[in-house]
């Protein structure tokens, strides 16, 4: 069947237009130097409202729609008429459905198009863009740049991260929750060797990007691809063993909420007066602690660093009763709650909340 012409694949949001399009990386010093890269982001700028007037004029047609594969998911998958027929919306229908996913996938409107159309629409170098639900890819094979596979499968990591939490950030910046904590990006990100983000100079440090990368590699392996190349992002990036089953976990068993544990310990004239309460952080997000000490009582309620000694800061009054501090697991491990004694004796209750 054939489609209307292609329609803008952007989202207005606040005046701002978000696209993910597969583009050339910038050089520096801790940077692969490809020929092609994948993905960037373009934010609200003059530009803009060229490019998806650009998009809205897209000279061209497509066959296919909705595609019931054989494992009985519905996807939505176009392909241009421009391309030979035997790239069939059924066949790409099937490599989307057999790529590791979740239920994102039936939310995805997959566009695929000559080399040419997608730089219309994409941009002069690229080998395909995504905007949110929508995505767009070449499926040129004779482009030495990088097959119409690999793509996809790096634009259909950006989906994923698009339909994922990583609170308090954005996932499609910083990759979602257990890849992200896995590959350090919030220490990185304080060190400025990361940059979430960044489409520009800094594109191959990009975590947003490293995640989309990652997820191409995971899911190559589990097709038994072994011919891993990482020719875009910064190799510091590459991931490890942890990061890429971290990254299986963001797609099968994605993060929802942090927890909350209670903790509990009456302090009477023969008890330490020292409580140390051991909080394993394996994510990094934001954190709470918050204590309830018995009338008369004035405890120093500290959260300190593995070494069991360093503040690294207090809890404070927040009520006649009740002490609380605020902060962000960023690679820490492994923390400590510190509850030292002072005044009244009696029950405290500590509430730590994780990421």
């Amino acid at each position: 069947m054939t489609l209307p012409r292609l329609r803008p694949l952007a989202i207005v949001v606040s005046g701002a237009l978000f696209i993910v399009a597969l583009v050339v990386a910038a050089s520096g010093t801790d940077r692969a130097l490809p020929s092609a890269a994948y993905a960037s982001s373009i934010d609200a700028a003059p530009s803009v409202a060229l490019r998806a007037e650009r998009l809205t004029r897209a000279a061209a047609t497509f066959r296919g729609g909705l595609v019931t594969t054989s494992t009985g998911e519905t996807v939505d998958v176009r392909v241009s008429d421009a391309l030979p027929a035997e790239a069939t919306p059924e066949s790409w229908a099937e490599f989307l459905t057999g790529l590791t996913h979740g239920s994102e996938i039936t939310l995805l409107t997959t566009y695929i198009a000559t080399l040419d159309e997608v730089q219309e629409i994409c941009g002069s170098r690229a080998l395909g863009c995504y905007s949110r639900d929508q995505m767009v890819a070449s499926g040129d094979t004779t482009v030495p740049d990088g097959s119409p596979e690999e793509v996809v499968r790096h634009e259909y990591g950006h989906h994923i991260a698009m339909h994922r939490l990583n609170a308090p950030w954005v996932a499609i910046d910083w990759g979602p929750k257990n890849w992200a904590s896995a590959a350090d990006v919030c220490a990185r990100t304080t060190r400025k060797e990361a940059f979430p983000g960044d489409e520009g100079s800094n594109y191959a440090r990009n975590p947003g990007e490293a995640w989309a990368e990652v997820y191409r590699l995971m899911d190559e392996r589990k097709a038994r691809i072994t011919a891993a190349t990482w020719p875009i992002i910064a190799p510091s990036f590459y991931p490890t063993e942890a990061a890429l089953q971290a990254a299986e976990r963001d797609v099968l068993q994605p993060w929802r909420a942090g927890k909350t544990t209670l903790f509990t310990r009456v302090f009477g004239k023969a008890t330490k007066k020292v409580w140390l309460i051991p909080l394993p952080t394996p994510l990094d997000g934001d954190l709470r602690i918050t204590a309830t000490v018995p009338n008369g009582a004035n405890p120093e309620i500290a959260l300190v660093a593995a070494n069991r000694n360093t503040v690294i800061r207090r809890a404070q009054w927040v009520g006649q009763r009740v002490k609380s501090l605020t902060g962000s697991v960023c690679g820490q491990r492994a923390l400590f709650v510190r509850v030292t004694q002072r005044g009244a004796l009696g029950r405290v209750r500590v509430s730590a909340a994780t990421p």
